[in-house]
């Protein structure tokens, strides 16, 4: 058969690289830079990933300035500060000691952004959401070429995206999908943080996976 072919070793690398992949926060950076050639393979593999007819509808900016990360840093704290309201009780108490940010902490941020097209996008002309779902996917890869790397990568998305754009002089027509912050870090927990600190449980498997229709009796 035609094509690169992988073996079971090699898969399980991969699932091993998935089954370890985190969300890393500040409080985890180190200062260190990350080299050239890693951030370039993180972004080559952003650039790999599927997107609808081919379109790859992502942009980078990529943030070292320490006077616009302080910038966007101030933009996270006015929206935490409302998010604290969202919640009551314990899980507000919580919320306030949670660390959710690593803006400042983190050596290197990347911006990354959707760019519509002022044309029709083959697969994209039922549901437009589809391209901005193309990024996702060309984040997920960066998160994995990370962790391949040993380095931490954390998705911060209490922003206001219109203010990061003016920040970062961004054309109004693009769309902010996820600002990430990257760096090497002390250590990597062996569960997710909010699992380890019991925000929230993971979900069975056989809760979400259901055969042929939406139907409880249709549980795999």
């Amino acid at each position: 058969m035609k094509g690169r072919r992988f073996s079971p070793d090699e898969a399980s690398l991969l699932q091993e690289i998935l089954l370890h992949r985190r969300d890393v926060r500040g409080n985890r950076f180190h200062s260190d830079p990350i080299p050239e050639h890693s951030l370039q393979m993180i972004l080559e593999a952003a650039s790999c990933a599927p997107s609808v007819g081919f379109s790859q509808p992502w942009e980078f900016v990529v943030v070292t300035s320490a006077q616009r990360r302080e910038a966007i840093r101030a933009c996270f704290d006015r929206e935490n500060s409302k998010a604290v309201e969202l919640f009551e009780g314990a899980k507000a108490a919580q919320y306030q000691r949670l660390k959710l940010d690593g803006i400042v902490e983190s050596p290197l941020n990347i911006a990354v952004f959707y760019r519509p097209h002022n044309e029709p996008v083959l697969g994209q002309t039922s549901m437009d959401e589809v391209g901005r779902y193309s990024v996702v996917c060309a984040i997920q890869n960066m998160w994995l070429m990370a962790r391949s790397l040993n380095i931490g990568m954390g998705w911060v998305s209490i922003l206001d995206p219109e203010q990061v754009k003016r920040i970062l002089g961004v054309p109004s027509d693009r769309e902010l999908v996820g600002y990430l912050c990257l760096g090497y870090v002390d250590e990597f927990y062996s569960q997710p943080e909010l699992e380890r600190l019991q925000w929230a449980r993971r979900k069975n498997l056989k809760s979400v996976v259901f055969r042929e229709t939406h139907n409880h009796f249709d549980h795999t």
